[in-house]
């Protein structure tokens, strides 16, 4: 929003209607005012995640989820919906609810849907046909410098001068493939004792945590809770390499991989279309399926290896972040698409 002030009048959460309304819409429930607003007052939608699935399972009963569920995908669909709603149990992990991403409403009533990355515009393409989508980059917000005391971490989980820190942050659900990095690293740490891997952010499913509890205590492990914006950024500088992985995929362009490529840091993610901007040499794309377990071993094999890699990485990936995801260039265009909503 700061970006946006000198290009443009802005009001937060006006509670009189304003000449173009910008909402930010993503998965989770914690979205549902937004999601309201954009529906009933059509503007522009800043649309972080190209599936709303999750969040409607959360927000809505069960007649609701599938007369919404029906007006998505047609009446033929009406007992897959049914079938969807009973096993949502499993929703986290499930491809099934991240390939029907119940967009249409969203994006059908906005004048202009904004996206990160192809696999999201691609997305509401398939779901929406006539929705008019702009593709513009997730906007960076490192800090100006690396924040006192990051080192003093390392110290203190006595890191020692030659580790290596892999970092897993952010809300920890299946889709982040917390089990296969768990899994990966207990045997990379067997073969380097250099190697550590710091776990932070709190758990969404509990048959996760309670799966992950023994991986979790190995050594080499250190565990975080959620870190606030402070924390975040000293564990963020103190680790050298950040597993991000993503699958299924919901067409979002992860802030925590913008974040860390800001900060110079490696950054392991998940193929697809979603990080098809990052150019070649800035980032580790792991594939998603079968290969993906042996993928993130021999990354992590390898910077164990030859640590000045990932320093490597880290320069182009700190290069493209502030070129590509500039936050003044970022505003201006959003600020442009709204303008010419006016």
């Amino acid at each position: 929003m700061e970006a946006l002030r000198p290009l443009a009048s802005v009001e937060v959460n006006p509670d009189r209607p304003t000449g173009v309304t910008l909402c930010h819409v993503g998965n989770n429930p914690l979205h549902a005012e937004a999601y309201r607003r954009a529906v009933e007052r059509p503007g522009a939608v800043i649309l972080h995640d190209a599936v709303l699935h999750h969040f409607l399972l959360g927000w809505l009963d069960e007649s609701a989820y599938v007369e919404e569920f029906v007006f998505n995908y047609g009446e033929w669909n009406r007992e897959l919906a049914g079938e969807l709603w009973r096993g949502r149990a499993r929703s986290a992990g499930d491809a099934a609810f991240f390939q029907h991403g119940m967009l249409r409403r969203l994006a059908e009533t906005a004048r202009v849907v904004i996206v990160h990355n192809i696999a999201a515009e691609e997305k509401v393409r398939s779901e929406a046909p006539c929705a008019r989508i702009e593709v513009v980059p997730h906007l960076a917000l490192p800090p100006a410098e690396p924040p006192a005391g990051f080192e003093v971490l390392r110290v203190r989980e006595r890191f020692g001068p030659g580790a290596l820190v892999f970092g897993l942050f952010g809300h920890l659900r299946e889709s982040k493939r917390v089990m296969t990095v768990l899994s990966v690293f207990r045997r990379v740490r067997r073969r380097h004792a250099n190697a550590w891997l710091v776990v932070a952010g709190g758990f969404v499913s509990p048959d996760l945590e309670r799966a992950a509890a023994p991986l979790l205590s190995e050594t080499g492990v250190v565990r975080l809770p959620y870190l606030d914006e402070r924390d975040f950024w000293l564990w963020a500088h103190a680790v050298d390499v950040c597993v991000n992985l993503r699958y299924p995929a919901a067409g979002e362009t992860s802030g925590i991989t913008v974040r860390m490529m800001g900060i110079g840091r490696a950054v392991m993610v998940t193929a697809g279309g979603e990080t098809a901007e990052f150019p070649s040499g800035s980032c580790l794309p792991v594939d998603p399926g079968l290969a993906e377990e042996e993928m993130v071993e021999a990354f992590m094999e390898w910077l164990c290896h030859e640590p000045d890699r990932a320093r490597e990485l880290g320069f182009h990936a700190r290069n493209h972040i502030l070129r590509a995801h500039d936050p003044a260039a970022v505003a201006r265009k959003i600020a442009g698409i709204c303008a010419r909503l006016a």
